[in-house]
């Protein structure tokens, strides 16, 4: 962790549930933090709570919020946790903006900023970290396009490693995937209500049949050890439990 302090970190989506523990973690260990998100009050209570932390407010999925981040911060790291909520609706109950919300947000998110770190590009050995979804490999029925959309970004990540090798440009590009609902952030506790609802069980059922569910402590651990030790090459695809942390083969 000794070189914590010299890192520059953006944080997409760091103004609430587990991008803000990300960025409350990362600012612990010594970074310097720039939290970017929509939402202003969110923000304005975070940096009354983080004062050591930078903000941003704008839309990451606009065109030119890249350029705008960038201009701000040019990062050693960037974390793409921006997202949609989950519908909690099955797909024949939704029309396709519904359905689509997560592909505009979260897809559209990462699509711009993987675009422009290697358009740019941004400085060799900046490493650029998606937050994805176990929803992408087991598949989730009640959240629109919500999997697919994970799944997306778990691709995006693989196709910008190997244009960022095959351009010279030594990149990182990581998604990291948390396999549970994190029942610690208000989307995790939404996705549950969700869930119990569609089910017919208790929330208190649900829960007990997660098979060693992580929370958002253990995401932002795994992204902060990611940025202190990157990990080997070979795989690009990183799932957390409650287990710990492994590549996904």
């Amino acid at each position: 962790m000794e070189s914590m302090p010299q890192k520059k970190i953006v944080v997409l989506g760091g103004s609430r549930g587990v991008g803000r523990v990300i960025v409350q973690t990362l600012n612990a260990g010594g970074a310097q933090v720039l939290a970017v998100a929509r939402n202003t009050d969110a923000l304005t209570t975070l940096k009354r709570e983080q004062p050591e932390v930078e903000t941003l407010s704008l839309d990451v999925t606009d065109e030119h919020a890249p350029e705008a981040v960038f201009g701000r911060m040019k990062p050693n790291v960037l974390v793409i946790c921006a997202g949609a909520k989950r519908t909690g609706s099955p797909f024949y109950e939704l029309d396709w903006a519904e359905f689509a919300e997560t592909w505009d947000t979260d897809v559209k998110a990462s699509f711009l900023f993987c675009r422009e770190a290697i358009r740019r590009p941004l400085p060799r050995g900046t490493m650029i970290i998606s937050i994805s979804s176990g929803a992408a490999i087991g598949g989730s029925p009640i959240s629109g396009g919500y999997a697919g959309a994970k799944r997306m970004q778990m691709f995006l990540a693989n196709y910008a490693q190997k244009e960022s090798d095959r351009l010279g440009l030594d990149l990182r590009f990581l998604a990291v995937t948390p396999m549970r609902p994190m029942v610690d952030t208000e989307g995790g506790r939404a996705a549950v209500v969700s869930y119990t609802k569609y089910l017919g069980i208790s929330s208190e059922e649900f829960i007990r049949g997660l098979d060693a569910p992580q929370t958002a402590q253990d995401v932002a651990d795994a992204v902060l050890n990611f940025v202190a030790t990157p990990p080997e090459r070979g795989s690009n695809v990183f799932v957390v439990s409650g287990k710990g942390v492994e590549a996904l083969k």
